[in-house]
Protein backbone atom coordinates (compact mmCIF):
# COMPACT_ATOMS: atom_id res chain seq x y z
CA UNK A 1 0.00 0.00 0.00
CA UNK A 2 1.53 3.60 -0.80
CA UNK A 3 1.96 5.92 1.68
CA UNK A 4 -1.05 7.97 0.28
CA UNK A 5 -3.41 5.60 0.40
CA UNK A 6 -2.41 4.80 4.08
CA UNK A 7 -2.69 8.81 4.63
CA UNK A 8 -6.13 8.28 3.26
CA UNK A 9 -7.31 4.97 5.42
CA UNK A 10 -6.26 6.91 8.51
CA UNK A 11 -8.49 9.88 7.52
CA UNK A 12 -11.24 7.63 6.94
CA UNK A 13 -10.86 5.68 10.31
CA UNK A 14 -10.32 8.93 12.01
CA UNK A 15 -13.75 10.64 10.35
CA UNK A 16 -15.68 6.97 11.18
CA UNK A 17 -14.15 7.56 14.75
CA UNK A 18 -15.21 10.99 15.34
CA UNK A 19 -18.45 10.51 13.62
CA UNK A 20 -18.97 7.55 16.35
CA UNK A 21 -18.23 9.64 18.93
CA UNK A 22 -21.23 12.07 18.26
CA UNK A 23 -24.09 13.00 20.16
CA UNK A 24 -26.77 10.98 19.77
CA UNK A 25 -30.16 12.10 18.35
CA UNK A 26 -33.46 10.16 19.47
CA UNK A 27 -36.96 10.71 18.60
CA UNK A 28 -39.55 9.60 21.15
CA UNK A 29 -42.90 9.51 21.57
CA UNK A 30 -44.79 10.66 24.94
CA UNK A 31 -47.96 9.42 25.41
CA UNK A 32 -50.62 12.09 27.50
CA UNK A 33 -53.31 12.60 28.83
CA UNK A 34 -53.06 16.60 28.24
CA UNK A 35 -52.81 16.19 24.54
CA UNK A 36 -55.14 14.79 22.08
CA UNK A 37 -52.40 12.68 20.49
CA UNK A 38 -49.01 11.30 21.58
CA UNK A 39 -46.24 14.09 21.57
CA UNK A 40 -43.18 13.33 19.66
CA UNK A 41 -39.79 14.55 20.83
CA UNK A 42 -36.56 14.66 19.61
CA UNK A 43 -33.33 14.60 22.43
CA UNK A 44 -29.65 15.52 21.33
CA UNK A 45 -27.65 13.25 24.17
CA UNK A 46 -23.70 13.52 24.29
CA UNK A 47 -21.31 11.19 23.99
CA UNK A 48 -18.09 12.98 25.62
CA UNK A 49 -18.93 12.46 29.16
CA UNK A 50 -17.29 9.64 31.50
CA UNK A 51 -19.63 6.78 31.97
CA UNK A 52 -22.89 7.21 33.94
CA UNK A 53 -21.91 10.94 33.88
CA UNK A 54 -25.35 13.22 33.92
CA UNK A 55 -25.48 16.13 31.97
CA UNK A 56 -27.63 19.57 32.48
CA UNK A 57 -30.94 19.94 29.69
CA UNK A 58 -31.50 22.80 27.42
CA UNK A 59 -35.02 22.62 26.49
CA UNK A 60 -35.58 24.38 23.23
CA UNK A 61 -39.00 25.22 21.95
CA UNK A 62 -39.98 25.86 18.07
CA UNK A 63 -41.95 29.29 16.40
CA UNK A 64 -45.16 28.90 15.42
CA UNK A 65 -45.18 26.74 12.25
CA UNK A 66 -42.68 24.89 13.54
CA UNK A 67 -42.44 21.39 15.07
CA UNK A 68 -39.71 19.02 16.69
CA UNK A 69 -37.71 18.81 13.80
CA UNK A 70 -37.32 22.82 13.44
CA UNK A 71 -34.45 23.24 15.39
CA UNK A 72 -31.95 20.00 14.38
CA UNK A 73 -33.39 21.03 10.48
CA UNK A 74 -32.14 24.37 10.66
CA UNK A 75 -29.11 24.36 13.23
CA UNK A 76 -26.61 21.71 11.79
CA UNK A 77 -24.07 21.96 14.63
CA UNK A 78 -26.61 21.30 17.88
CA UNK A 79 -24.99 17.49 17.72
CA UNK A 80 -21.32 19.71 18.35
CA UNK A 81 -22.32 21.96 20.48
CA UNK A 82 -24.04 19.00 22.77
CA UNK A 83 -21.09 17.09 23.07
CA UNK A 84 -18.79 20.75 23.88
CA UNK A 85 -21.10 21.82 25.92
CA UNK A 86 -22.06 18.33 28.17
CA UNK A 87 -25.81 19.02 27.51
CA UNK A 88 -28.95 17.24 26.74
CA UNK A 89 -30.65 19.30 24.25
CA UNK A 90 -34.91 18.48 23.98
CA UNK A 91 -36.74 19.39 21.55
CA UNK A 92 -40.67 18.98 21.85
CA UNK A 93 -43.58 20.40 19.77
CA UNK A 94 -45.49 23.56 20.09
CA UNK A 95 -48.20 22.83 18.41
CA UNK A 96 -48.99 26.46 17.80
CA UNK A 97 -50.34 26.26 21.15
CA UNK A 98 -48.45 29.15 22.36
CA UNK A 99 -47.63 26.95 25.25
CA UNK A 100 -50.17 27.59 27.52
CA UNK A 101 -53.43 25.69 28.62
CA UNK A 102 -56.42 26.16 26.44
CA UNK A 103 -59.57 23.96 25.95
CA UNK A 104 -57.47 22.98 22.60
CA UNK A 105 -54.89 21.98 23.87
CA UNK A 106 -53.15 21.74 28.02
CA UNK A 107 -49.58 22.23 26.64
CA UNK A 108 -47.95 23.68 29.90
CA UNK A 109 -49.86 20.81 32.00
CA UNK A 110 -47.94 18.38 29.31
CA UNK A 111 -44.43 20.19 29.91
CA UNK A 112 -44.75 20.03 33.53
CA UNK A 113 -46.31 16.79 34.56
CA UNK A 114 -45.04 14.44 31.15
CA UNK A 115 -42.21 15.79 29.43
CA UNK A 116 -39.95 16.81 32.02
CA UNK A 117 -40.45 13.81 34.17
CA UNK A 118 -40.10 11.79 31.48
CA UNK A 119 -36.71 13.47 30.03
CA UNK A 120 -35.02 12.77 33.42
CA UNK A 121 -36.27 9.16 34.12
CA UNK A 122 -34.88 8.05 30.13
CA UNK A 123 -32.11 10.18 29.63
CA UNK A 124 -28.78 10.68 31.32
CA UNK A 125 -29.99 14.39 33.22
CA UNK A 126 -29.47 15.99 36.32
CA UNK A 127 -32.59 16.34 38.09
CA UNK A 128 -32.84 19.66 39.73
CA UNK A 129 -34.15 22.85 38.55
CA UNK A 130 -30.72 24.39 38.85
CA UNK A 131 -29.43 21.83 36.04
CA UNK A 132 -32.48 22.72 33.63
CA UNK A 133 -32.70 25.55 31.38
CA UNK A 134 -35.47 26.25 28.80
CA UNK A 135 -35.00 28.71 25.33
CA UNK A 136 -36.50 29.19 22.25
CA UNK A 137 -37.34 31.61 19.31
CA UNK A 138 -40.30 33.48 18.47
CA UNK A 139 -43.85 31.50 20.15
CA UNK A 140 -40.88 29.40 21.78
CA UNK A 141 -39.24 32.82 22.95
CA UNK A 142 -42.79 33.23 24.69
CA UNK A 143 -43.05 30.29 25.67
CA UNK A 144 -39.67 29.43 27.41
CA UNK A 145 -40.43 32.58 29.95
CA UNK A 146 -43.71 31.76 30.51
CA UNK A 147 -42.91 28.45 31.58
CA UNK A 148 -39.91 28.66 33.60
CA UNK A 149 -41.49 32.08 35.17
CA UNK A 150 -44.43 29.70 36.61
CA UNK A 151 -42.35 26.64 37.16
CA UNK A 152 -38.98 27.96 38.80
CA UNK A 153 -39.06 24.60 40.38
CA UNK A 154 -38.01 23.26 37.06
CA UNK A 155 -36.27 25.68 35.39
CA UNK A 156 -33.40 27.71 36.78
CA UNK A 157 -32.72 29.50 33.92
CA UNK A 158 -34.30 30.77 30.83
CA UNK A 159 -33.96 32.92 27.25
CA UNK A 160 -35.72 34.10 24.50
CA UNK A 161 -34.40 34.92 20.98
CA UNK A 162 -36.71 37.10 18.63
CA UNK A 163 -39.76 36.23 21.27
CA UNK A 164 -43.40 37.52 21.06
CA UNK A 165 -42.97 38.62 24.48
CA UNK A 166 -46.41 41.09 24.30
CA UNK A 167 -49.09 39.05 22.60
CA UNK A 168 -51.58 42.32 22.96
CA UNK A 169 -50.64 44.35 19.70
CA UNK A 170 -51.52 41.30 17.38
CA UNK A 171 -54.72 40.72 18.03
CA UNK A 172 -55.52 38.93 14.87
CA UNK A 173 -52.32 36.74 14.24
CA UNK A 174 -50.68 33.28 14.58
CA UNK A 175 -54.09 31.79 15.58
CA UNK A 176 -53.61 33.12 19.34
CA UNK A 177 -58.08 34.32 18.98
CA UNK A 178 -58.49 30.49 18.26
CA UNK A 179 -56.40 29.77 22.00
CA UNK A 180 -57.36 32.79 23.35
CA UNK A 181 -61.05 34.16 21.77
CA UNK A 182 -61.25 37.85 20.22
CA UNK A 183 -58.84 39.83 21.70
CA UNK A 184 -61.54 42.90 22.08
CA UNK A 185 -63.97 40.37 23.58
CA UNK A 186 -61.15 38.70 25.95
CA UNK A 187 -59.00 41.90 27.08
CA UNK A 188 -58.27 40.47 30.28
CA UNK A 189 -57.61 36.87 29.17
CA UNK A 190 -55.41 38.01 26.76
CA UNK A 191 -53.31 40.44 29.53
CA UNK A 192 -53.17 37.44 31.77
CA UNK A 193 -51.39 35.12 28.98
CA UNK A 194 -48.37 37.19 27.85
CA UNK A 195 -45.61 37.55 29.72
CA UNK A 196 -45.08 41.08 29.53
CA UNK A 197 -47.71 41.46 32.01
CA UNK A 198 -46.34 39.04 34.47
CA UNK A 199 -43.59 40.58 35.50
CA UNK A 200 -44.43 42.32 38.66
CA UNK A 201 -45.15 38.75 39.91
CA UNK A 202 -41.13 38.02 39.46
CA UNK A 203 -38.62 37.74 42.09
CA UNK A 204 -35.47 39.28 41.57
CA UNK A 205 -33.05 36.57 41.09
CA UNK A 206 -35.16 33.50 40.85
CA UNK A 207 -34.32 33.24 37.24
CA UNK A 208 -31.13 33.50 35.35
CA UNK A 209 -32.39 34.81 32.03
CA UNK A 210 -30.97 35.94 28.80
CA UNK A 211 -33.10 38.43 26.20
CA UNK A 212 -32.43 39.33 22.94
CA UNK A 213 -34.21 39.84 19.50
CA UNK A 214 -33.22 41.97 15.77
CA UNK A 215 -33.23 45.46 15.38
CA UNK A 216 -35.17 44.02 12.26
CA UNK A 217 -37.85 42.03 14.19
CA UNK A 218 -41.50 42.35 14.14
CA UNK A 219 -40.74 41.74 17.83
CA UNK A 220 -38.13 44.47 18.29
CA UNK A 221 -40.55 47.10 20.22
CA UNK A 222 -42.50 44.29 22.34
CA UNK A 223 -39.06 43.38 23.54
CA UNK A 224 -37.22 46.95 24.43
CA UNK A 225 -40.16 47.30 26.36
CA UNK A 226 -39.77 44.24 28.41
CA UNK A 227 -36.33 44.99 28.93
CA UNK A 228 -37.42 48.62 30.64
CA UNK A 229 -40.05 46.33 32.48
CA UNK A 230 -37.31 44.03 34.01
CA UNK A 231 -35.32 47.06 34.86
CA UNK A 232 -38.39 49.02 36.24
CA UNK A 233 -39.02 45.44 38.87
CA UNK A 234 -35.30 45.34 39.67
CA UNK A 235 -35.26 41.92 37.68
CA UNK A 236 -31.44 40.66 36.82
CA UNK A 237 -31.60 39.77 33.24
CA UNK A 238 -29.05 39.84 30.21
CA UNK A 239 -30.26 41.84 27.26
CA UNK A 240 -28.74 42.10 23.84
CA UNK A 241 -30.25 43.96 20.54
CA UNK A 242 -27.94 43.06 17.76
CA UNK A 243 -28.81 44.06 13.89
CA UNK A 244 -30.91 40.68 12.54
CA UNK A 245 -34.86 40.01 11.41
CA UNK A 246 -37.16 37.42 12.50
CA UNK A 247 -35.54 34.52 10.78
CA UNK A 248 -32.80 31.73 11.11
CA UNK A 249 -29.85 33.58 9.96
CA UNK A 250 -30.46 35.50 13.18
CA UNK A 251 -31.70 32.35 15.38
CA UNK A 252 -28.58 30.43 14.21
CA UNK A 253 -26.68 32.85 15.76
CA UNK A 254 -28.27 33.75 19.17
CA UNK A 255 -28.37 29.80 19.88
CA UNK A 256 -24.54 30.13 20.31
CA UNK A 257 -25.03 33.15 23.06
CA UNK A 258 -27.94 31.40 24.80
CA UNK A 259 -25.96 27.96 25.32
CA UNK A 260 -22.57 30.14 26.58
CA UNK A 261 -24.81 31.63 28.93
CA UNK A 262 -26.43 28.69 30.25
CA UNK A 263 -23.14 26.82 30.21
CA UNK A 264 -21.65 29.63 32.76
CA UNK A 265 -24.79 29.66 34.69
CA UNK A 266 -24.45 25.29 34.97
CA UNK A 267 -20.90 25.31 35.72
CA UNK A 268 -22.22 27.67 38.97
CA UNK A 269 -24.86 25.61 40.07
CA UNK A 270 -27.13 27.11 38.74
CA UNK A 271 -26.62 30.56 40.49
Amino acid sequence: MTMKRILSALALLTMCAVCSMAAVVDTVEIATRHLTTPMKVSVVTPTTGAEGERFPTVYMLNGHGGDYRSWLKSQKRLRELSDRYKMVFVFPDGRNSWYWDTPKMRMESFFVEDLVPYIDANFPTRADAASRAITGYSMGGHGALWLASRHPDLWRSAGSMSGGVDIRPFPKNWNMPELLGAEDNNPEKWAQHTVITQVPNWKPGELNLIIDCGTEDVFTEVNENLHRELLRHKIPHDYTSRPGAHNWNYWNNSIYYHLLFFSEVFRKGGK
